[in-house]
Parts: C-alpha cells; sequence; structure tokens
C-alpha cells in the first residue's frame, strides 16, 4: 500500500489554494464541497495546501515555499510533488468512495468511479444514517463486540436484510435489530492456496478472508495472502488449528 487513505473533516478549517485558471476553479469547488474555507499563501492557521497553477515553474515554487513552513501539498497533475493525491469520488453523503491511483492515471480512477457509481444506491445515505440511529438498539440486541460484528457483517451481506447494494434498506433496521437470529454460528473454514499470488484468490475465499475473526496460517504464507484479511483479524502461524478455533469465523489457511 503506497499511501494511507484517510478521510479529513476539514468543515470551517482553512485550505490554503494556490492556482488560477479552471484547474484552480476546480480544486476550489472541491475544498468548498468539503465544507472548507478558501485562503490564500499568506494565512498562517491552514495545514494543508492545495497547488493548481499550469505552469510547472510557479507551480514547483508555490509548492517548495508551502511545504518549507509545513504544510501537506497537492499539487494538480504532478504527482511526484505531492505529498497527498486527491481520490475520484462516489457521493452517497454520508457514505463516500475514494478511489485513488496514487497519481498515477486520474483516467483510471474515473473510470471506476463511474463503474462503481452505477452499482451503489442512490439512497445509500440513508442506510448508513439509519444504522447511526440504531446503534444503542444494535448494542441492546448484541451486547458481545464479536457476536454484535457478526450480526452486522451477515445482515450488510449480499442477499441479507440490509444489503447495501439494494435500494430501501434503511426501512429495513429497525426490523432487523428486533429479528431473532441474524449471527452465523461459530465455524472455522479452509483455504487451500494454489499460489502465492493473492489475485489467485477466488471470489469466495477473498470474502472469506475479509469476514474471518482469525486466520491460522501455515508458516511461509505470503503477506500479501494475509493482508486480504481484515486489519483487526489475529493471524496464528501453526502447522494446524487448534481444535476449538473459537467463536465466529475461522480460517484455516495453507497451500494445496
Amino acid at each position: 500500500m503506497h499511501s494511507l487513505p484517510i478521510f479529513l473533516a476539514l468543515t470551517g478549517r482553512p485550505v490554503v489554494l494556490a492556482g488560477e485558471g479552471d484547474m484552480a476553479a476546480a480544486k476550489r469547488r472541491l475544498i468548498e464541497r468539503a465544507g472548507a474555507i478558501v485562503v490564500d499563501e499568506a494565512h498562517g492557521a491552514a495545514r494543508i495546501a492545495i497547488v493548481a497553477f499550469p505552469d510547472e515553474t510557479r507551480a514547483a515554487a508555490a509548492a517548495a515555499r508551502l511545504k518549507a513552513r509545513g504544510l501537506l501539498v497537492n499539487v494538480a497533475d504532478r504527482p511526484e510533488l505531492c505529498d497527498f493525491t486527491l481520490p475520484a469520488i462516489i457521493d452517497r453523503d454520508p457514505v463516500l468512495v475514494a478511489i485513488g491511483t496514487g497519481g498515477r492515471s486520474a483516467g483510471l480512477a474515473k473510470a471506476l468511479r463511474q463503474r462503481i457509481e452505477a452499482l451503489l444506491p442512490a439512497d445509500l445515505g440513508r442506510l448508513a444514517e439509519a444504522m447511526f440511529a440504531a446503534r444503542a438498539a444494535i448494542r441492546a440486541r448484541w451486547s458481545d463486540a464479536g457476536r454484535r460484528r457478526r450480526a452486522i457483517d451477515a445482515a450488510l451481506a449480499e442477499g441479507g436484510p440490509l444489503d447495501p447494494l439494494q435500494s430501501g434498506r434503511a426501512e429495513a433496521v429497525a426490523g432487523w435489530t428486533r429479528r431473532d437470529g441474524g449471527v452465523d454460528p461459530d465455524r472455522l473454514a479452509a483455504i487451500a492456496l494454489r499460489s502465492a499470488d493473492p489475485d489467485d484468490l477466488t471470489l469466495a475465499e477473498a470474502r472469506l478472508l475479509g469476514q474471518a475473526d482469525r486466520i491460522f496460517h501455515r508458516p511461509g504464507i505470503p503477506p500479501a495472502i494475509l493482508a486480504r484479511a481484515r486489519a483487526d483479524a489475529a493471524r496464528i502461524a501453526c502447522d494446524a488449528p487448534p481444535g476449538s478455533p473459537g467463536p465466529g469465523l475461522s480460517i484455516d489457511l495453507s497451500f494445496a
């Protein structure tokens, strides 16, 4: 992973914009859309800056000045000068999907955004708001954190009662919190790798890794494969999984 994707809360905060022309106008719209206040280089409280000069020399000079003051800088169309890059954005407020290529190809990021955007219902943000409003009910229904996470995973899975790729799911949240069951039984699933390339994982295998609570893996399993698991999933190197692997979904990961 070449950079850490983050979402910055910029409402009411200053962001330096140094530039001119259509490129700078587009960046101004983006900054204001995020609720930030556009300021010039003289502003002393800003912590990030966007540079958008068509002239490469002016852009590099502005970036150098701002970096010397300790600001994190994005320079439009010049990734080699950037401390951070700006992704292509799918906006289903409050749901945001950001697609970045590390500045390699804005066209590729745009194409991916258009393809993914077509999959997401227009009312997806309402589902997020409904789940946020139901936090107390969800915690009361599933007091154990592990069972709560597994219940949410099951509800949001393909075909589940809160499937986010289906429209109208916000109205189902209240009923889901009162429904019996909703948590998959504890189980151990085996994945036998055919190669060390994570791209050779099947869709089902990748989905299992992304859902697992813990990974029991043989020594020598490549980090690139283990990286496909959730960041908070336990990774346990062993010759064989224990007889009682634990609650939730466990994966026994080995080479075929």
